[in-house]
């Protein structure tokens, strides 16, 4: 079988090295040819793990191909991949689906014989209805389904969800269209994944239905945290007290200084203009959105109040500034707010992040990068945590506190125990959690 992916950012660089590792024929194809050369040299325009070798194995095998010729790959398609970006539009929030529609155009000019156009970009509900209009438009003779098909990848673990999905979603109302997604995603029904055809509606309405959930749990979690502190409460239990509960679970009931992320705050927001366009306001998501902007505006304020109320002068090592562990992704991260809200109080930033300070270098003027965590806290006046890797969970807190210059410690992501740290020496500032809370 064979497919074609038109973009090669996250979701189709990802999809199409995935599918190729299933056996399938994959033609990835994008208009910069810089990134193209870079991923025939096999160089990853993205950090992801395992995604560099999974490349190399299935370029080497033959099954996946890099190109700037959009109608040659969909020439020999049987499916057609749009996994281009849907950036929120200003002033709205609204999806831009220019990238989409522009995708559709120049697909529905290379239409031969039968194909199924699939989205697997995020795109509000309705886009599936418009990119068939564009086809027809365009390609008037040409024989084609539309189908949505959307993906659920997280940064960090995206090699994982696509092997190993929770479920698979396609929205269709052809059989004709059915048949060939079933027999792309074969592979899968071997392991017995649940794969859950819906109408096209449907399966859009189901990925921002999902994201937007995850998002109000986070929240919930982090306002809850914020009541802990001011009543002796505890969050990492009450989050396991709650979490026991097999109708809530324990996943994203983690504290924070807010969510971040490709997905989460853009497509909250698509689904909230959706919604009103609709006349069927989601007051829960606006909600959701809104305590979440001011969250991580306040976290800066929390910082500053940690350091005793003034940081003008003050040197504050920072460790992590990507959204989240085990990608490069600074899209949305907390530390675009708070990193230039402590600058504008009078603070000096070292920072350190295992791979993300290529892409924070232009989005974070005049912050000092440093090679490493150590490096970062040496001389400075307090440390914050943004982001929870690994390497950071384990600190020599001995060697930490006597490189800072006073012991002021503030951890957004609870990685250590309050008591443990107090017993260390450090002025510890954690999220929801009383200085006497112990782990377990």
């Amino acid at each position: 079988m064979k497919i074609a992916m038109i973009g090669t950012g996250y979701v189709g660089l990802v999809s199409g090295a995935g599918f190729s590792e299933f056996g399938t024929d994959v033609v990835c194809v994008d208009k910069d040819a810089a990134k193209i050369a870079m991923l025939r040299n096999g160089e990853m325009p993205i950090y992801e793990p395992g995604l560099e070798d999974l490349v190399a194995r299935n370029v080497e095998a033959g099954r996946l191909r890099f190109s700037t010729d959009l109608e040659a790959a969909v020439d020999e398609a049987e499916a057609v991949f749009i996994a281009v970006g849907t950036p929120s539009r200003r002033g709205d929030g609204h999806a831009d689906l220019s990238y989409v529609h522009a995708a559709a155009r120049e697909i529905a000019a290379s239409i031969r014989d039968y194909t199924v156009v699939v989205t697997k970009s995020t795109v509000p509900v309705g886009t599936g209805r418009e990119i068939e209009a564009i086809v027809r438009e365009v390609n008037p003779d040409a024989d084609f389904d539309v189908a949505s098909n959307p993906e659920f990848l997280r940064e960090g673990s995206a090699i994982v969800d696509f092997m190993r999905p929770d479920r698979v979603v396609i929205g269709t109302g052809s059989l004709r269209a059915r048949d060939v997604m079933r027999k792309l995603y074969r592979p899968l029904y071997l392991v017995e994944t649940p794969i859950l055809f819906t109408r096209r509606e449907t399966s859009e309405l189901i990925k921002y239905a999902a994201n937007a959930f995850l998002a109000t749990k986070i929240t919930f979690i982090n306002e809850i945290a914020d009541l802990c502190e001011r009543v002796g409460a505890d969050v990492y239990q009450v989050a396991r007290g709650i979490g026991l509960d097999g109708r809530i679970g324990p996943k994203f009931l983690h504290p924070g200084p807010g969510y971040g992320g490709s997905c989460f705050p853009k497509d909250s927001l698509a689904l909230i203009k959706t919604a009103r366009d609709k006349g069927a306001p989601l007051r829960i998501v606006e909600a959701v959105a809104e305590i979440n902007d001011t969250r991580k505006r306040s976290m800066a304020q929390r910082v500053i109040d940690a350091c005793g109320g003034e940081v003008n002068g003050w040197t504050i090592a920072i460790l992590g500034v990507t959204f989240k562990p085990n990608t490069d992704d600074m899209r949305e991260s907390p530390s675009l707010d708070i990193v230039p809200m402590l600058q504008e109080a009078g603070a000096n930033i070292r920072a350190y992040d295992p791979e993300g300070m290529a892409e924070a270098g232009p989005l974070l003027p005049g912050v000092t990068w440093c090679g490493g965590a150590y490096d970062a806290v040496l001389d400075a006046d307090a440390v914050v945590i943004l982001t929870e890797w690994n390497q950071f969970r384990n600190l020599d807190l001995d060697r930490v506190k006597a490189l800072l210059k006073t012991p002021v410690f503030v951890d957004f992501r609870n990685i250590y125990n309050p008591r443990d740290m107090a017993e260390a020496g450090f002025g510890y500032t954690a999220i929801g959690r009383p200085l006497e809370a112990v782990t377990g």
